[in-house]
């Protein structure tokens, strides 16, 4: 999903690689276990519950065991898919683009989408209290914005591009706080430890307020980004391709609420993943061609 930290290679990623198991560039027809990683875009005790009902699915259809990896942040998937470590991975759009850019062999093939009939994409909001007279982007000057982290697609490269547009500096004209999580960046706005800050969509819409965190009304939405695409889960391209077709289909076409229900791999609601969506919707490389294009226009230390 959404809140990725920064992409450094340090004790998380060494943590993660070493307790991945067989390397995907020896995973055949023969294997008998899939690793998949992921890490929370908020505050999750429960990662590796929220995916089960998926984790089941793809056990099931390629009769292999599928072992689930909760990762502390996409430095550790992108190094750990890129030494064979991890064979299904579910990033942040901008951490896939940034995989791939380093070099990992793995492709998206899949989306995330919180409604069925949705498009794998959200939007980063610019929010404020309402009693801070910011009306726009242009009004951060001077002022303390929370961001997400300096890798995080909708918590910093899309706002990032957004204030340039408006004429305002990132870097020198904003007092810059990293909050590490969407939830963590809108609550400390909630509570005026930043000014205006940046999360989101739906975690301003309906996850915080749902939860409590925040009540109707107490943050005032400034401008939202255009379209960015939704996280994907990417498949190593080191594995069987028959291995990889199997996967692709299944994500594609049954990792979504209804058809999980209706299978037996859950029951209720059955929202998946920890942005509690409806599944997934087919995607490919080129679908993230946007994420470099913001890129291209930001320059961002990050993007290269």
């Amino acid at each position: 999903m959404k809140r990725i930290s920064r992409v450094l290679v340090g004790l998380a990623a060494l943590g993660l690689l070493a307790g991945c198991g067989p390397s995907a560039a020896q995973q055949d027809a023969d294997s008998d276990e899939l690793v998949f990683a992921a890490i929370p875009s908020e505050e999750s005790a429960s990662l590796q519950q929220d995916y089960q009902p998926v984790l089941d699915l793809l056990a099931k259809e390629t009769g292999k065991k599928i072992t689930f990896q909760k990762a502390t942040d996409y430095a550790a998937i992108i190094e750990g898919q890129r030494a064979g470590k991890i064979d299904i991975a579910k990033y942040g759009p901008f951490s896939y683009v940034l995989a791939k850019k380093q070099g990992v062999a793995a492709t998206a093939v899949a989306g995330q989408v919180e409604e069925q009939g949705g498009q794998p994409g959200y939007a980063s909001y610019a929010i404020t209290r309402p009693d801070t007279g910011i009306r726009s982007l242009a009004d951060f000057r001077g002022k303390k914005v929370c961001f997400v982290d300096p890798t995080s697609t909708s918590g910093y490269l899309y706002p990032k591009a957004g204030l340039l547009q408006a004429g305002i500096n990132p870097d020198t004209d904003v007092q810059p706080i990293f909050a590490g999580g969407h939830d963590a960046s809108a609550i400390a706005v909630a509570k005026g430890d930043c000014d205006a800050g940046f999360a989101y969509d739906s975690m301003v819409d309906r996850q915080l307020v749902e939860t409590g965190q925040l009540r109707p009304g107490q943050l005032s939405t400034v401008w939202k980004s255009a379209v960015i695409p939704g996280d994907p889960v990417a498949i190593s391209d080191d594995l069987d391709p028959a291995l990889k077709e199997q996967l692709t289909a299944a994500l594609r076409d049954q990792a979504n609420s209804d058809s999980l229900r209706e299978n037996g791999f859950c029951t209720g609601e059955c929202r998946i993943g920890d942005i509690d969506g409806y599944g997934f919707a087919p995607v490919d490389d080129a679908f993230y061609d946007g994420i470099r294009e913001v890129c291209a226009t930001t320059r961002d230390e990050q993007c290269q």
